[in-house]
């Protein structure tokens, strides 16, 4: 047995030496995948050695390079950003292509040193189609954000000429008048979109290139400045998206900011999930809520299911004479216990124009910050309206009951006392309706400056002062070099955005249930085929003129298309809208998606691939089997005697 024993041992030995080895070199692995800031997982090309230059030279799309160091802090920092980027531009490829060097990798120093790079992270730009070794030319941006990056993109691109221009580059210039009043009842092969726009705006050639892949639309731009032919074609704000469809039909497509849905369910969750963790209300708190219900049962812009239940609610708190109200009690009129006919409040969250790109992004927060700027709105719309006797019709009367529901409420503590110290600061100096409007716009862009760049912001949708220059061109001006706010056009602004006339109710409750009525109806049901009526509003709102059952253009977006010739529309004023460049691109490719227009070639040939696989795949399990069944019978069956 010994013999045996000391047999074993050298093999121990070398099995924990092999051991120890692997673990090491796993520990290499991993310290070479942690230094890589960029993989194949990315949108971004990742160039190494002498491969980037047969990329860079006379390549058929241009190229916006990053030179980073796998060291640099910044570098670091900054990938999430870049990666972000490359994400947000990937349909550009054919045009403009996103990438990436280590220069740290010491694979590289020299391709490095060819191209001068000293310092990291450092930018460069390649034109298409260049025929000799070149360094580039370096980002000359006044920042680095995404948003400015894209456009300083799009700048280059434009900036090529007709020799060096990418083969598959669209035109990004303003077209000419005539080349659009000549799609006038014209039968094309094609959809073609018009996008109106400031002659400083980014949109529609973001738009342009975002569409690029497909080829059954053709968008093309037009400026404001055209008046002759904004007025044509009935548009009276910019950016606008007009429409024309192969069979010769036209319109402008709508596309609304603010959703129903996103109030609705804002609302469900301040009722039934915020305030649940005050299992009994007494003192400042039931005369908070008390308050803050008033205003939202006198201003809430809702439909009339929903205003009439924050109406009895607002009804059943003042009446009641108690010091002290439980929740549950709360809970079971906003649940209707009572089944009182004709309200309701939505019990569930969809979130549309507040959805985050992650679930721990944006939603309640969004929603929150989107009804207090509507319920602020719709106070000056509605002056006359004594909202809550204890303040007289006072011009602090709506955010005052918004900052006292945020200091007893709000359930992140931290950002109630931030709210609270800027309304110390400066609440006390608002002596107008407008002013209220100002002040709360003003501390949401103070809020968005402070939670810049911390882990609850959402990378798609960075946290800016708002509206962008793409939002409102006339909300910004510039003074000796220093931006500046034109505040008489940010109300202006902030009064079109939030007013009722630009609420969607996509998603929204009413279709939900509507939705649910058609399919219910037999199909001889006598008001088949007649025109939806719109919703009803609470509130003596005005209804819209929109038929929100036609929202359906935009699966998530709610783009509304109106043909030029409906006559329900003749005399209806062009509602007022303005779009930033994320979400006229988001909403208008979603539309193109409706149209059945959106399948590229890539698309189209994976489908062709897919099928093809499916087919040998079926014929070679077909053949397995035969195989199989033949040697079964050679093997079980007995031959006769």
């Amino acid at each position: 047995m010994a013999p045996c024993g000391r047999g074993k041992r050298p093999g121990r030995r070398a099995l924990l030496a092999l051991t120890a080895a692997l673990t090491f070199l796993v520990q290499l692995l991993r310290q070479g995948h942690a230094a890589r800031l960029y993989s194949s997982q990315d949108s971004v090309a990742v160039l190494e050695m002498d491969g980037a230059q047969g990329l860079l030279l006379n390549s058929s799309s241009a190229w916006v390079v990053e030179f980073y160091s796998s060291w640099c802090g910044h570098c670091v920092s900054y990938a999430p950003t870049w990666k972000a980027l490359a994400g947000d531009v990937k349909d550009w490829e054919l045009a403009i292509r996103v990438g990436v060097m280590d220069c740290a990798d010491e694979k590289n120093f020299a391709t490095c040193a060819e191209y001068g790079i000293h310092f990291y992270p450092t930018f460069r730009f390649f034109k298409a189609l260049a025929t000799k070794f070149t360094t580039g030319e370096n980002y000359k941006g006044p920042n680095r954000e995404l948003q400015t990056v894209r456009q300083i993109m799009i700048d280059f691109l434009q900036n090529h000429t007709s020799v060096n221009k990418p083969p598959a580059c669209p035109v990004l210039g303003v077209a000419s008048s005539s080349s659009i009043l000549s799609l006038l009842d014209k039968h094309q092969k094609h959809y073609t979109a018009v996008i109106f726009e400031t002659e400083l705006s980014y949109v529609g050639r973001e738009v342009i290139l975002d569409l690029m892949q497909y080829e059954n639309i053709v968008v093309k731009r037009a400026l404001d400045s055209d008046e002759k032919l904004m007025e044509k074609f009935g548009i009276h704000s910019v950016p606008s998206c007009y429409l024309f469809y192969p069979n010769g039909s036209h319109g402008l497509i709508y596309m609304s900011k603010v959703y129903m849905a996103d109030l609705e369910s804002g609302l469900h969750y301040l009722l039934r999930v915020e305030l649940a963790s005050h299992k009994i209300l007494e003192g400042s708190e039931l005369t908070t809520l008390k308050d803050f219900v008033t205003v939202l049962a006198k201003l809430f812009p809702g439909q009339q299911p929903v205003v009439k239940l924050l109406e009895t609610l607002q009804e059943w708190l003042v009446s009641l004479p108690l010091d002290k109200i439980p929740y549950d009690a709360i809970l079971d009129l906003v649940n209707n216990k009572m089944r009182i006919s004709g309200m309701f409040l939505t019990n569930r969250i969809e979130w549309v124009g507040c959805q985050g790109s992650q679930p721990q992004y944006r939603g309640y927060p969004c929603s929150l910050w989107t009804l207090f700027h509507t319920l602020m709105v719709h106070a000056v719309t509605r002056p006359e309206m004594q909202i809550l006797p204890g303040f007289d019709n006072s011009p602090q009367m709506v955010v005052q009951a918004i900052r006292r529901y945020i200091h007893h409420f709000f359930g992140c503590r931290e950002c109630a006392q931030h709210f609270e110290e800027m309304a110390k600061e400066s609440m006390d100096k608002v002596a107008t309706l407008d002013d209220a409007i100002l002040w709360l716009w003003r501390k949401h862009n103070d809020v968005n400056s402070r939670l810049a760049g911390a882990p609850s912001e959402d990378p798609m949708f960075p946290k800016v002062a708002w509206p962008t220059p793409d939002h409102c061109p006339r909300c910004h001006e510039e003074i000796q070099g220093l931006h500046t706010w034109k505040e008489e056009e940010v109300l202006a602004f902030l009064k079109s955005y939030y007013s009722v006339d630009n609420i969607s109710f996509r998603y929204s409750e009413y279709e939900l249930q509507t939705n649910k009525a058609k399919k219910a109806a037999p199909e001889s049901n006598k008001n088949e085929g007649k025109k939806p009526v719109p919703p009803p509003l609470g509130n003596g709102h005005r209804k819209q003129k929109g038929n929100p059952q036609n929202l359906d253009q935009n699966p998530r977006h709610g783009a509304v298309i109106k043909p030029e010739n409906d006559p329900a529309d003749s005399n209806q004023k062009r509602v007022s809208f303005v779009q930033d460049a994320a979400s006229l691109k988001k909403e208008f490719k979603q539309s193109i998606s409706f149209f059945g227009i959106g399948f590229s070639n890539v698309d189209m040939s994976l489908c062709v691939m897919l099928y093809a696989a499916s087919c040998l795949f079926l014929m070679i399990m077909y053949f397995y089997f035969q195989m199989r069944s033949k040697k079964w019978k050679a093997r079980y069956v007995c031959p006769l005697v």
